[in-house]
């Protein structure tokens, strides 16, 4: 395995700090840019993020050209507190509301491609409690600078919380290092030098995202990887060193939940690669086990199964009205 890609295509926040350049270098390249903040009862963090996306690369250097929150039906008071402080919010099903309606992040990231206007779109997590608005430009630094990077992906130190103020300065990433760093490292060696493929913090061009499906669920971040990977190769991909991401941390039956649904969209994936043949259908259960009354009794989750197909081939996707492309 050749380690060029690893120097080559890794990269510092700092190397990007220069956003008067940026700027300059959007303009003239006829670029517009979309921040989607992909919600979930998010009232406690989504209003830092809005606003110091706005002041600093919408009022101070413009470089964002629109903040769009897609919401999954909050319960709180996400869709109110993300309205006041500016950003154009969406609820998930409002968007191509003829179409059967799913839940779930990638769904989010999904109908965003519908609604936003961007030649390059940044995913950012809505609950990032460190938030810096170099998770917007470091992202979009390489894809500016560069003529042959076209997705950039984050990587960080993740902080796991061990008590109610208290915090241990590695742990996080769990679900990376336990299944998908092992799955890569069997099938995919090359990928293994990307060091956080789970992270929830992206940026692509428009004309990558709406060539490849979206799973609805937690499946997406592996998905987008092996698609982009298959499609273009790793050299259109980059990584960039964002220090340190705070966020809410989840347990151990959750990340559970989590790995089942990766593990199930990375094996549909080698699958449909011709690089395994099942010999029957896989089981759509994740059963854990729950202690009730002195009795262990089954608890069992059917996670959501859908993959929306590549948005380019969605009906109406090319006639949206031009203030939308």
């Amino acid at each position: 395995m050749s380690r060029n890609w690893l120097e080559r295509n890794t990269f510092h926040y700092s190397d990007f700090k220069d956003l008067r350049n940026l700027v300059e270098v959007k303009a003239k390249k006829n670029l517009r840019i979309s921040l989607c903040l992909p919600t979930l009862n998010e009232e406690k963090t989504i209003a830092k993020e809005i606003v110091i996306m706005k002041s600093e690369l919408m009022t101070r250097y413009p470089l964002l050209d629109e903040i769009v929150v897609v919401d999954s039906g909050s319960t709180d008071k996400t869709e109110e507190i993300a309205r006041e402080y500016g950003a154009d919010v969406y609820r998930a099903s409002d968007i191509l509301p003829h179409m059967e309606v799913f839940q779930g992040k990638g769904e989010n990231l999904w109908k965003a491609l519908y609604i936003t206007k961007g030649d390059i779109i940044v995913y950012l997590d809505a609950d990032i409690k460190n938030i810096h608005h170099r998770f917007v430009y470091a992202l979009v630094g390489p894809l500016l600078l560069s003529d042959r990077i076209r997705y950039a992906k984050a990587f960080y130190d993740r902080p796991i919380a061990i008590g109610k103020n208290m915090m241990r300065a590695t742990g996080g990433g769990r679900v990376t290092e336990l299944v998908i760093r092992p799955l890569f490292s069997l099938y995919f060696p090359e990928l293994t030098q990307i060091l956080q493929p789970l992270s929830g913090e992206y940026a692509g061009y428009r004309d990558i995202f709406e060539k490849i499906p979206f799973p609805i669920g937690y499946g997406i971040e592996t998905s987008m990887i092996l698609d982009i990977y298959e499609k273009w190769g790793l050299d259109v991909m980059a990584q960039v060193d964002l220090e340190k991401r705070v966020h809410r941390n989840q347990d151990t039956k959750a990340l559970g939940r989590m790995a089942f649904v990766i593990l199930k969209t990375f094996l549909n994936r080698i699958e449909k690669l011709g690089l395994i043949e099942k010999k029957k259908e896989m089981f759509n259960e994740m059963i854990q086990y729950k202690l009730e009354n002195d009795t262990y009794k089954p608890d069992i989750r059917q996670p959501a199964d859908h993959e929306r197909p590549p948005m380019i081939s969605v009906p109406g996707y090319g006639e949206r009205p031009a203030s939308l492309k």
